[in-house]
């Protein structure tokens, strides 16, 4: 199917945002409220992107679904967003005011009708990790993608699925809402301007093998510390090891797992240490007896945050060394970890034993996703560096550098702001093609 460049009255230019996390949503929400009509394509089945698997913001340490809820509904309330979600860009052809865009949805197998029952889960006999939670847990092949999904309605994994000898879901469901045979299709959508704001993922810790992740089971990622804090995480909030499920009564945090170092990513992340800081206080809080240390190279807390970084540097219940974690090893007898660090203060050797270790590992750039044009400029470390009105490409949040969501938040406005000026461009230069 192809969506032309133009309304059906020829009123409204469009926008295609690639990405649906805070980013995408922000970019949306603004651009639809401009005037535009947008395109949102998102490779979940869900919106919301990383910041939908975090426990808690910082500095206020609320919860993440307040900040995404209020885009949500205001995405409810406009018809000039168009969701397409488990779809990813084929292709990119074309020019600033005409491009045209190639997009594959893949099948979900739950329709509209879905009224998230659950009905369809019960009967279900495939598991499959949950990816949503780092693959800490297990879901059935039919799932709720997460508590508070948008659009909320199940999702069928088809990797994990048997619909040629299984449809049992499809006996259970009472609103006829299961599709099993329902195909991938390719859109064809017409557009001004893009914004890419695809996001990032953490980088591959099981590559730090002096560190143990992957191998150590008590050693653990930053992300997965978010999902165990977290009320819909694999353990309900209730931060546990992982090898044997006992609350931890000491916890390192290692900074810049990866990080600053030219054999894995050069780049610093710009929030690896804030988001220790603040799982600092996730265990503090369920644990006021635990004691905390963080290994650091330098911590980075600009503007305001600082304010964030000294109330817990006050904490006497957490140690900071400055000093980059060599190697961890496993006591086999209680799981328990020794981390091997440098102090740079002192000079001197030393080891901290611990029953938990977290990596801060980085953000890596989801920017070179299939299908995107190569000619679109990035620098060394993958971030998108086009941003310029001739080529009708805006990159925004971390697509365009490592940030927090606040600061992705002013990014995507910011985007915004530049495809309304490629359409005012346009209709200088031709008016009868522009999008108004």
């Amino acid at each position: 199917m192809t969506v032309p460049s133009q309304g059906a009255e020829g009123s409204h230019p469009r926008v295609l945002v690639l990405g649906g996390g805070m980013a995408g949503l922000s970019a949306a929400v603004e651009a639809s409220e401009a005037g535009a009509e947008v395109y949102v394509v998102e490779r979940n089945a869900y919106l919301g992107g990383r910041v939908a698997q975090m426990a808690k913001y910082f500095p206020k340490l609320c919860p993440p679904l307040c900040g995404v809820e209020i885009h949500l509904k205001r995405l409810r309330t406009t018809e000039r967003v168009h969701l397409l979600t488990n779809a990813e860009v084929v292709s990119v052809a074309g020019s600033p005011g005409a491009f045209r865009v190639e997009v594959r949805v893949s099948p979900r197998g739950v329709n509209e009708r879905c009224t998230a029952c659950g009905e369809c889960e019960k009967v279900c006999p495939k598991e499959r990790p949950n990816p949503f939670n780092y693959g800490m847990d297990s879901t059935k092949a039919i799932h709720l993608p997460h508590e508070g999904a948008f659009p909320f309605r199940f999702a069928i994994d088809f990797d994990h699925c048997d619909g040629v000898t299984c449809a049992a879901c499809v006996d259970a469901c009472p609103y006829e809402a299961i599709d099993l045979e329902e195909q991938a299709r390719i859109e064809v959508l017409e557009v001004g301007s893009l914004i890419v704001a695809t996001g990032w993922k953490p980088y591959e810790a099981a590559r730090l093998e002096e560190l143990g992740a992957g191998r150590i089971a008590n050693v653990i990622r930053n992300v997965e510390m978010e999902r165990l804090a977290a009320k819909g995480g694999p353990t309900e909030g209730k931060i546990l090891r992982p090898s044997d499920g006992q609350e931890p009564e000491t916890v390192a945090f290692v900074q810049c797992a990866g990080s600053r170092d030219e054999l894995h990513l050069a780049h610093c992340s710009a929030v690896c240490c804030l988001a220790s800081l603040k799982q600092a206080r996730y265990v503090l809080e369920q644990y006021p007896e635990a004691r905390i240390t963080i290994f650091y190279i330098d911590i980075r807390a600009p503007g305001r945050l600082e304010t964030f970084f000294h109330e817990l540097e006050e904490d006497d219940r957490v140690e900071l060394v400055k000093g980059k974690v060599a190697r961890i090893d496993e006591d086999p007898a209680t799981g328990d970890v020794t981390l091997t660090a440098e102090d740079t203060l002192s000079g001197r050797k030393m080891s901290v034993t611990a029953n938990l270790a977290v990596l801060a590992v980085g953000m890596v750039p989801e920017a070179t996703g299939a299908g995107l044009p190569t000619q679109w400029d990035t620098d060394a470390h993958g971030f998108y560096t086009v941003n310029d009105a001739s080529v009708g490409v805006f990159p925004a949040g971390c697509a365009k550098r490592p940030g927090e969501v606040s600061a992705c938040v002013k990014d995507a406005t910011g985007a915004v702001l530049k495809t309304m000026q490629v359409e005012a461009d346009q209709m200088k230069a031709d008016p009868m093609k522009a999008g108004r």
